[in-house]
C-alpha cells in the first residue's frame, strides 16, 4: 500500500472511531507498531497505534483504561482495538513534554517506586482476557520447541542460529533457574525501558507502551525491570549495581523484602531478557549490546545458577 493510501485510510478511520479528521501529524514512529501522533481538526491530541491483531490486545487496552481510571499517569485509551485493514488500530490521549529520566541520583528510586505502585494498581490477572503469549523478550515459558521463542519481527529461529556459547549458556542456566520454583503470578510491564517513560523532575509524567502487560510472578517482573531501566542515558542499561539498587528500592517501596528464593528469581528473569536481546541482536547481525559475558556471569551468580 502506497504512503498516500496509508495516510488516506488513516484519516478516514479517525473520522469513523474518533469522531474528526486529522489535521496535522505531530510525529510518526515504531519497531513493532506504527504509532503516529496527529492533531485533529476538532483540536484534540492523539496517538494512534497500528499493529498485527493478537488475542492478548483486548486485555493490555482493559489494563491500560483501569490504570487510568486508577489515577496512575499513562495515557487515556479512545478505542478498543479495531479493524485497520489487515491490522488493527487504536487510539489514546496524546500526552506530550518530560524528560527521559529522573536525577541520577534518584533513578533506581524513581523507576522502581513507579514500578510499584503499577504492580499495586493493576487487576488481578483473573479480572482481564488473556495475556497470552508474552511478548518474546519476557517469554521464557513458552512451549516452543529449543532454548529461544520466535521474535515477532523477525522471521528467524534464533535456536537455528551459532552465537557466543555464553549467550545460550547464560539463557539455559537463567531459565532452568526461574523453572525451579513459582509464585502467585500478578500482572505488570515487561519493557521497563526509560524510553518507555517521561518525567517531570522526579515526578513520573507518564508510561508507555502497554502493549506489554503481561502476567508473571512478582518477581520475576520485577527482575526485568531492574535489569532494563536506565540511570544516566536511555540507551544504557541498569548495570550490575543498578538493578541491586532497584531492587532494594522496590521492595522499599512495597513495604516488604523479598525472600532470597524471589531475589535469586528476579536476577534470573533479568539476565534472562538481556541474554534473549544479546541472542537477538547477534542474529541479526547488530553489535551485542544488551550484556557482556563478565556482566552475564556475575548475575548468574546472584541468581545462584
Amino acid at each position: 500500500m502506497s504512503p498516500h493510501a496509508r495516510t488516506g485510510e488513516l484519516a478516514q478511520w479517525c473520522v469513523e472511531h474518533l469522531g474528526s479528521p486529522p489535521a496535522e501529524e505531530i510525529f510518526r514512529s515504531g519497531h513493532l507498531s506504527t504509532v503516529v501522533g496527529l492533531r485533529l481538526a476538532d483540536g484534540r491530541e492523539v496517538v494512534v497505534k497500528i499493529r498485527p491483531a493478537s488475542p492478548r490486545m483486548a486485555a493490555c487496552i482493559e489494563i491500560q483504561r483501569r490504570m487510568f481510571l486508577a489515577g496512575y499517569p499513562c495515557p487515556e485509551p479512545l478505542t478498543g482495538a479495531v479493524p485497520f485493514g489487515e491490522d488493527v488500530a487504536t487510539a489514546e490521549s496524546h500526552v506530550p513534554g518530560g524528560t527521559a529520566l529522573p536525577r541520577a541520583d534518584n533513578a533506581a528510586r524513581g523507576f522502581a517506586e513507579a514500578f510499584a505502585r503499577l504492580i499495586e494498581l493493576a487487576p488481578r490477572p483473573a479480572e482481564v482476557s488473556t495475556l497470552d503469549p508474552a511478548p518474546s523478550w519476557a517469554d521464557w515459558k513458552h512451549t516452543e520447541d529449543g532454548l529461544w521463542p520466535r521474535p515477532e519481527d523477525a522471521d528467524t529461529d534464533l535456536n537455528n542460529v551459532a552465537s557466543p556459547e555464553w549467550i545460550d549458556d547464560t539463557g539455559r542456566r537463567a531459565r532452568d533457574r526461574l523453572r525451579a520454583s513459582d509464585s502467585e503470578a500478578v500482572i505488570g510491564h515487561c519493557d521497563w525501558l526509560a524510553g518507555n517513560l517521561r518525567w517531570n523532575g522526579d515526578t513520573l509524567l507518564v508510561v508507555h507502551d502497554w502493549d506489554s502487560m503481561i502476567m508473571d510472578s512478582e518477581a520475576v517482573l520485577v527482575g526485568f525491570a531492574a535489569a532494563l531501566y536506565s540511570t544516566v542515558d536511555v540507551d544504557q542499561l541498569a548495570t550490575v549495581e543498578d538493578t541491586q539498587h532497584f531492587l532494594d528500592a522496590y521492595c522499599q517501596a512495597r513495604g516488604r523484602e523479598f525472600s532470597t528464593d524471589e531475589r535469586e528469581r528476579s536476577w534470573a528473569a533479568g539476565v534472562w531478557t538481556r541474554a534473549y536481546d544479546a541472542k537477538y541482536q547477534h542474529t541479526t547481525g547488530h553489535t551485542i549490546t544488551s550484556l557482556s559475558e563478565h556482566d552475564a556471569r556475575e548475575r548468574l551468580r546472584r541468581a545462584s545458577c
